[in-house]
């Protein structure tokens, strides 16, 4: 049974992630991360994870260690680069091939790149990676979806300072890392939710739902934005044990968005805000809010009809 915190509130921990058996989840930057204790704790609790990486050796090296800490584990690799829309489509195929039905699908993977790049599709390289990539994957894999599927899109914190500009969406006339990062964080929220306002008027039974994991140590973290950066430096050694979860901790709100049976469509679960200015982002995951700009659903339509222009997939939702 999971622990009460001192304020009455349930903490929701691994114990609380129900059997799985019998159910296929397909997890996406698997190899290493969050994307691995995802995978870890699904395969556990007794699901065929589907390890959906770039590389395929770690992916390999990956799920021996899953099979080492749980004998009987099953997992499945396939190779997929979210950064190339053709290697997306080729994932998939291959999915739809070797699965006849989908339960869970964790958009995990994420990027931020420090100067601007195009991939072969011509796509800013943190866009292409962080949502186009996904968003094509989950079009392509919708209608393989079992009757009570769930769809986790992982965002993060940093949405809350993203913008769409819509006017220089793939950052052409100007690049930041870390807006082009907070946009595509961003662009998680507002798919998940129209994806989810979809499903429902298509009477689909499957939801969709978001989460953040806070600030996780983890190999992203120490390459990504300069408020990370030093929180790990050693002025700050002292304090970031309460400021930064790790990789088990930071991977609990993609596992309940994704099996708690009390979770519902469009909800976004992380951890509790609190400190100086509600800056800080540790603990057990809740349901919890996200910015303004991720409801406006002007943007969540416009933002998808761009989406499926630039990856030509249309959801298959009738």
């Amino acid at each position: 049974m999971s622990q009460q915190p001192a304020d009455g509130r349930r903490r929701w921990t691994e114990a609380d992630v129900p059997d799985l058996s019998g159910r296929t989840a397909v997890v996406t930057g698997a190899n290493a991360g969050l994307g691995l204790q995802t995978a870890r704790v699904l395969a556990a609790r007794g699901a065929h994870v589907v390890l959906a990486c770039r590389n395929l050796d770690r992916a390999g090296h990956a799920a021996g260690r899953i099979a080492a800490e749980s004998p009987g584990a099953r997992t499945s690799v396939v190779r997929l680069d979210l950064a190339s829309q053709s290697c997306v489509r080729s994932a998939a195929e291959e999915i739809r091939a070797r699965f006849p039905r989908v339960d869970l699908l964790i958009s995990n993977a994420g990027v931020t790149e420090k100067r601007h790049q195009r991939t072969e599709d011509g796509f800013e390289l943190t866009l292409a990676t962080n949502h186009l990539g996904p968003f094509a994957l989950t079009g392509l894999l919708v209608d393989r979806l079992a009757a009570g599927a769930r769809i986790v899109t992982v965002s993060s914190i940093s949405h809350l300072g993203g913008v769409i500009d819509f006017s220089d969406l793939q950052s052409e006339r100007h690049y930041d890392p870390s807006q082009a990062y907070s946009q595509s964080k961003l662009a998680n929220l507002l798919f998940t939710y129209e994806l989810d306002r979809r499903l429902r008027a298509a009477g689909a039974r499957a939801t969709a739902l978001a989460c953040h994991p806070g600030v996780v140590y983890t190999d992203f973290f120490a390459t990504s934005s300069r408020l990370q950066q030093f929180l790990l430096s050693p002025a700050m050694r002292v304090v970031n044990f309460w400021a930064v979860q790790n990789a088990a901790m930071g991977a609990l709100p993609a596992l309940r968005a994704a099996t708690d049976p009390s979770a519902r469509g469009g909800e976004y679960f992380g951890p509790r805000r609190y400190g100086l200015r509600r800056r800080f982002y540790t603990g057990y995951p809740a349901v919890t809010d996200s910015s303004a700009r991720s409801h406006d659903e002007a943007d969540q339509a416009r933002l998808w009809q761009l989406s499926e222009q630039l990856t030509e997939v249309s959801y298959a939702l009738g």
